[in-house]
């Protein structure tokens, strides 16, 4: 297993992370459909991924509403030293939530992490993540209140999750007016299918260093291989049980797509799931892919994709196949790429 910096903290992770999605929820009304794991199969899998070097563990309270937690808290008591340990805030909790236990506001941000340290049977959350924007709450009081927790060593860092580039650089300039914790990461979506990042997100967190942390690499399934333009052909599949796609993209050009994640596959007697997850890793700016997974020889299957190295050649195919078309300002910008104007 190889490592990266987290941003620019100094801290090491593993550049593939354990995804803890599928732990727990399965008498829960929505993840009961996808085939959850109980404490057992969660168990063998974080062990798994910790024997073969994996240190960076993803969760968050809304999985499962807190089952994922209360597992995965379990599955690594007896090596919890060993683990940077994610998990996210921000969604409401059961369907009887109250109007305050949401959102990003001081008084969740205490209450979620209170909550969070309780169900994951630690002292302190190495990286804590913002799960998404909140339009209502400013910025100032959400940062205040992590850093207090970083203050009082509840948290070690604050991050945050699917924000736009300009939501990240707002609140890093906040951050620094106000000498308060930055955040080190913003968790995306990345893929082959899903390139939009390159158009700022990519360039926003090499500029400011901020670490990229990436889910759904393989896009629910769909880049696993187990798909075909005649339908599924595997029924037992998380995409096929879920019933649809949570990330979107065009299935015609996802198949054309697939067609050459297949063929540079087949040229290094790999997985199409390492190769795209290889792919992911040779990007700039990229620090963790996070990988789920429901059986052990899943876990095995993505680990490979750490000790795949993809050619030039393969690049520059996975590239031109996937590629989107620049969006403005990026494609006038680009255009002026080498212009000296007078002074």
């Amino acid at each position: 297993m190889k490592y990266r910096l987290l941003g620019r903290t100094g801290v090491w992770v593993s550049e593939l992370s354990l995804g803890a999605m599928t732990f727990g929820g399965q008498e829960h009304p929505v993840y009961s459909k996808l085939g959850m794991l109980d404490q057992a199969a969660a168990d063998r899998l974080v062990g798994t991924a910790l024997d073969a070097g994996i240190n960076f563990i993803d969760t968050a309270d809304v999985y499962a509403d807190g089952e994922s937690e209360e597992i995965l808290g379990r599955a690594i008591r007896a090596r919890r030293k060993d683990v940077v340990l994610a998990t996210k805030f921000m969604a409401p909790l059961g369907a009887d939530a109250g109007p305050n236990s949401r959102g990003a506001s001081r008084l969740h941000v205490m209450n979620a992490l209170e909550d969070s340290l309780r169900r994951l049977g630690t002292d302190h959350i190495d990286v804590y993540y913002l799960h998404n924007h909140d339009h209502l709450t400013p910025i100032e009081e959400t940062l205040g209140a992590l850093d207090d927790a970083v203050r009082q060593g509840k948290i070690r860092y604050a991050a945050c999750s699917n924000f736009t580039a300009w939501q990240v650089t707002k609140a890093l300039g906040v951050s620094e007016r106000e000498h308060a914790a930055r955040f080190v990461a913003n968790q995306i979506h990345y893929s082959l299918l899903g390139r939009d990042a390159e158009r700022d997100l990519i360039p926003m967190a090499e500029s400011e260093g901020v670490g990229l942390t990436i889910w759904a690499p393989l896009v629910g399934g769909f880049l696993t291989g187990k798909f075909d333009r005649g339908g599924i052909t595997d029924t037992a599949s998380r995409r096929a049980q879920a019933g649809g796609d949570f990330v979107p993209f065009d299935e015609e050009r996802g198949f054309d797509v697939l067609d050459v994640v297949r063929a540079v596959a087949k040229r290094h007697d790999a997985s199409p799931s390492q190769v795209a997850i290889a792919w992911l890793l040779a990007q700039r700016t990229v620090t963790s892919v996070i990988v789920g997974a429901r059986k052990v020889e899943q876990l095995t299957d993505n680990l490979g994709a750490s000790d795949l190295t993809l050619t030039a050649e393969d690049l520059a195919e996975l590239d031109a196949v996937s590629a989107l078309p620049p969006a403005y300002p990026n494609w006038i910008q680009a255009g002026a790429e080498g212009l000296r104007y007078p002074s």
